[in-house]
């Protein structure tokens, strides 16, 4: 139709989607810490709504926004490795450890596509989990696109072309997840929502005498930046097993060479 303009307003284009789910996202973690209940009396209700509802839109907003700016290479992936979070997360989850490895995915494509392709991934697999197995899942879903999205910022930086500064790198990935995760934990699930072994590391920091947001926040601590450092490391498995054509066809490992080595031999073929 004449005169008809079809392209949405400039608040809506991918880059603003974007930049409102962070907002979202900030928002609601300032609300969590300002509330700030002291006890489990005042986890659930209004504060669990405000988690549930803040952290679930910001991140479907930073998917909208990531998801339309990736090639198509990088979208067909995404399948396959929310595939691997998901089951990755429950054998850990079943096992009783105080881990998770329900991130190799996102971290994978992190890696290999940047950080709005992780962090689209992240997102993403949390919401899918939540709508259909654990609706526990869906404030975490903040946390999961913060994993992709570190992933590919220390990608970028080159931290992942070594084996030891990559593994170095799962620590910062988990020292982010932990601070961001520990004010849903605590306030929202009364520190009772992850594994036993979780549960377990946080009582035990409680009965000497943390209160229930230290609590959290001590045991993403201890247990997140462990856990990334084995995420990454497994990660990277996969990558060293994939053929070095496979991984040319991403333009972030190919143009900043995120994988010098791999990029190196690719060149030399």
């Amino acid at each position: 139709m004449a005169g008809f303009n079809r392209s949405a307003p400039p608040w809506l284009d991918e880059r603003w989607r974007i930049g409102w789910g962070t907002g979202v996202v900030l928002a609601t973690y300032a609300g969590l810490i300002a509330v700030h209940p002291t006890s489990k009396h005042g986890v659930g209700g209004p504060i669990a709504l405000l988690a549930l509802v803040g952290y679930t839109l910001g991140a479907l907003l930073i998917v909208s926004g990531a998801v339309a700016r990736l090639p198509p290479t990088t979208v067909a992936l995404l399948p396959v490795a929310i595939t691997v979070n998901i089951v990755m997360g429950k054998i850990v989850y079943f096992s009783g450890l105080p881990l998770q490895l329900d991130s190799i995915g996102t971290v994978l494509v992190g890696v290999v596509a940047g950080p709005a392709a992780g962090a689209a991934t992240g997102a993403l697999a949390s919401v899918i989990v939540g709508m259909t197995i654990t609706p526990g899942a869906l404030p975490y879903a903040v946390t999961a696109a913060m994993i992709g999205f570190t992933a590919g910022l220390l990608a970028r930086a080159g931290m992942f072309r070594r084996l030891p500064t990559a593994v170095l790198a799962g620590g910062l990935i988990g020292v982010v997840a932990g601070i961001i995760s520990a004010p849903i934990t605590a306030f929202v699930f009364g520190n009772a929502g992850g594994s036993v072994g979780q549960s377990a590391l946080i009582a035990t920091f409680q009965a000497f005498g943390n209160g229930m947001l230290k609590a959290a926040t001590l045991q993403g601590l201890v247990a997140d930046p462990l856990d990334k450092a084995l995420t990454v490391l497994l990660a990277m498995a996969i990558l060293r097993g994939l053929p070095p054509g496979f991984l040319h066809r991403f333009p972030f490992v190919r143009d900043r060479h995120i994988l010098a080595p791999r990029a190196d031999l690719v060149r030399a073929v």
